[in-house]
């Protein structure tokens, strides 16, 4: 993926953006370093528009496939790249990491806007018609811009609806059929149906195809925290991919998708594995250190032993990488010879 270095533009450029109308802009490139939007799809020409999605509670119209997206996070970027939808991404901001190597050459061409969250200065030079957000809090006045202020600029705003916080529109639980309909939701939006129905068809024959571990084994997910771990709790991805593993979680009871964890707590629960989620800015070989250099922990059987599991960062929310971490920590943990 190209990064691109994106100066903050002034007032006036702002206005200007404004008063031409951003989504009028979704089929031409105003910007000399954007990439022109693909001609429409015979699947978009036979979409339904306009179509009105309630989205984490905000009402957004697409009266036309999106043609020309912000992508935020890691798991927005890699759906639309599954989607074979990369012609229509003019960046993406804030992934996580690098993309599976099953669209890397897709990736090759898309511009990397930010390493965080992007800026609405940084955001709006791109003449978006969507910004596409893996967290709700990426759409803030801090971040890419608050959703009613940039539709009121004619740009639309779509959050994962796996990642919507308001109780009433938050899955609880997490589940795949919950993942994969957003799959579909996404292929209504962009006007590609047929691309979002084989991907989960592609998604849900991989999982039925695996086979969880059928030895009641407890599990911990460790996401960070020295002091204090913060691990995968009952409702979120992380119970989701052990559940499909066979794994018991041990802080399944706590109804939230994350949660701290004392450290005695931890113990006191003796977990058969544990699950180390590796980031590049907590990576799992930093989480094995903490473990092996406390002693309370270092006396547990499964740090005694090894009993690791290890997914990467974007596995741990809803998207497309989930299947494939259900079938690496089911691999990780045979190759562990529990029975």
């Amino acid at each position: 993926m190209r990064t691109r270095t994106t100066p903050a533009l002034a007032l006036a450029a702002m206005s200007l953006v404004a008063i031409s109308g951003l989504a009028a802009c979704s089929t031409t490139a105003g910007n000399a370093s954007s990439r022109s939007a693909s001609a429409p799809t015979d699947q978009a020409a036979s979409s339904a528009y306009p179509l009105t999605i309630d989205n984490c509670g905000t009402e957004v119209t697409f009266e036309q496939a999106p043609r020309r997206v912000v992508t935020i996070k890691s798991s927005t970027l890699e759906l639309l790249l599954a989607l074979g939808l990369e012609d229509r991404i003019v960046a993406s901001a804030f992934s996580d990491g690098p993309v599976p190597e099953a669209y890397a050459d897709a990736a090759d061409d898309v511009e990397v806007l930010s390493d965080k969250v992007p800026s609405q200065e940084a955001t709006l030079a791109l003449e978006p018609d969507l910004v596409f957000a893996g967290w709700e809090s990426n759409l803030s006045a801090e971040g890419a811009g608050e959703r009613d202020g940039l539709a009121a600029l004619g740009v639309a705003t779509y959050v994962a609806p796996a990642a919507c916080k308001d109780p009433a529109y938050m899955p609880d639980p997490l589940t795949f059929d919950t993942v994969f309909d957003g799959f579909e939701e996404a292929g209504a939006i962009f006007g590609v149906p047929d691309a979002a129905t084989a991907l989960v068809d592609e998604q849900r024959a991989a999982l039925d195809a695996i086979e969880p571990s059928v030895s009641g084994l407890t599990a911990l997910w460790y996401s960070s925290g020295d002091d204090t771990p913060y691990v995968g709790a009952g409702i979120g991805a992380p119970q989701m991919i052990m559940a499909a593993a066979g794994l018991d979680n041990i802080a399944a009871d706590v109804h939230d998708t994350w949660t701290s964890m004392s450290w005695e707590a931890i113990v006191a629960a003796e977990p058969d594995v544990i699950v180390l989620v590796d980031a590049p800015w907590n990576t799992a070989q930093s989480k094995i250190a903490q473990l092996e250099s406390n002693p309370a922990t270092a006396a547990l059987p499964a740090v005694a032993e090894q009993r690791y599991a290890i997914v990467d960062f974007p596995s741990t929310e809803a998207g497309v990488r989930n299947v494939d971490a259900v079938a690496s920590v089911v691999g990780q943990v045979e190759e562990l010879d529990l029975r």
